[in-house]
């Protein structure tokens, strides 16, 4: 396929498996994610697809072209790091210049004063500069072109390593938590930024980060990774509602999917703290039921919790409970103007509609739900 085709990619390091036969596809102009924890494999698998590191084991095709044993020089991608990796000496414009200088110049022709005389020389730089100064238009970076980087700020910093990238027009682009210095105005600012340089220049891009509202809020699909595996990899959308693994379910969203141990009994009721929650599932034994915040609701009978506290957030509520029973904690989210419908204290109810309960079982896979009555609508 053309854009990136990752085949059972292994890499260890001192006897440590990093990563476990990883297998990715990213199509021509497709922006997916690599989100996970720190340490799950996410950046040795970026710097695998750029040539730093060497896999132990696999394929990498990038474009068509089969890449595994080639140069990062060689594979026609642009990668942007965390730290910028600019050259302090240089101004933004040289800066952005420097691949392409390497580029459509020979040895010669990049001396500093004999260069300039040699055939070529003047129309390759002309060319040079059109690009660069367009790219750095693009990124606002016009007005601090004669400027150096220690007289920019991060975010300048970034949208320079950004300018650098794009300038390439690269077969695909490698990012590794390029956001991660900058600032929370200024990251939500650089990733619609990311986006939208994405979206012109059409190219596969791979991006690493640990912060799920970047993942889910500029990735065509997330790859979700964990242990050097890659757990899940689905549209936005998906990944947080349809979650097939309990480690994908507990890693998405924010506050963290409240869970409950459950038991599944011989006709696959599932029961919590002995209490029927109102449908069947595939398996028997022990189950988790996952809800997240925003699904649970005040109810009249249904699951008991104990209230223990309420944290304003401005457009909404979060309710600290406690299930009475097992002594879970659980959040539910409110609206704000819910919060006359709380007791001041004690014990309330709550209840869930059946279509957005996951259960798990004892493995941490997605099982089946039926509802026990055809007529259910919610669990009581």
């Amino acid at each position: 396929m053309d854009g990136i085709s990752i085949a059972g990619l292994g890499k260890g390091f001192g006897g440590a498996q990093v990563l476990r036969g990883v297998s990715l596809g990213v199509a021509a102009g497709e922006f997916v994610a690599l989100l996970g924890p720190s340490g799950c494999g996410k950046s040795t698998l970026l710097r695998c697809i750029a040539g730093i590191e060497r896999p132990d084991s696999g394929s990498i095709r990038i474009g068509g072209r089969e890449v595994t044993g080639l140069r990062p020089s060689q594979r026609d991608v642009a990668m942007v790091f965390q730290s910028y990796a600019l050259y302090p000496h240089l101004t933004v414009e040289e800066n952005v210049a420097v691949p392409l200088a390497m580029r459509r110049l020979n040895a010669a022709q990049r001396l500093p004063l004999i260069g300039a005389l040699l055939p070529g020389t003047r129309a390759a730089r002309d060319s040079i500069t059109r690009d660069v100064r367009g790219a750095a238009e693009a990124l606002g970076l016009g007005p601090m072109l004669s400027r150096r980087p220690g007289q920019l700020s991060g975010g300048q910093r970034q949208r320079v390593a950004l300018a650098r990238a794009i300038v390439r027009r690269p077969a695909a682009f490698l990012m590794d938590e390029p956001l991660s210095n900058l600032d929370a105005s200024l990251r939500v600012q650089t990733r619609r930024e990311i986006v939208a340089i994405h979206k012109a220049a059409g190219v596969a891009t791979v991006y690493v980060t640990h912060d799920q509202s970047e993942a889910l809020t500029m990735a065509d699909r997330v790859a979700v990774m964990q242990a050097g595996e890659i757990l899940q990899i689905a549209p936005p959308a998906e990944i947080y509602a349809d979650p097939q693994d309990l480690r994908v379910a507990t890693f998405i969203g924010s506050p963290r999917i409240n869970t409950l141990d459950a038991e599944a009994d011989v006709d696959g009721v599932l029961r919590v703290a002995g209490q029927a929650v109102g449908m069947r599932v595939s398996g028997t034994g022990p189950m988790t039921l996952a809800l997240r915040p925003e699904d649970l609701q005040l109810a009249g009978a249904g699951l008991p919790a104990m209230l223990e506290g309420v944290e304003f957030l401005g457009e909404s509520l979060l309710v600290h409970l406690r299930h009475a029973a097992l002594g879970t904690p659980l959040v539910l989210r409110l609206a704000p103007e819910d919060r006359e419908t709380l007791p001041p204290e004690g014990e309330i109810t709550l209840r869930f509609p059946f279509g957005r309960a996951l259960v798990f079982n004892g493995l941490g896979r997605r099982v089946p739900v039926h509802a026990l009555s055809p007529e259910a609508t919610t669990l009581v």
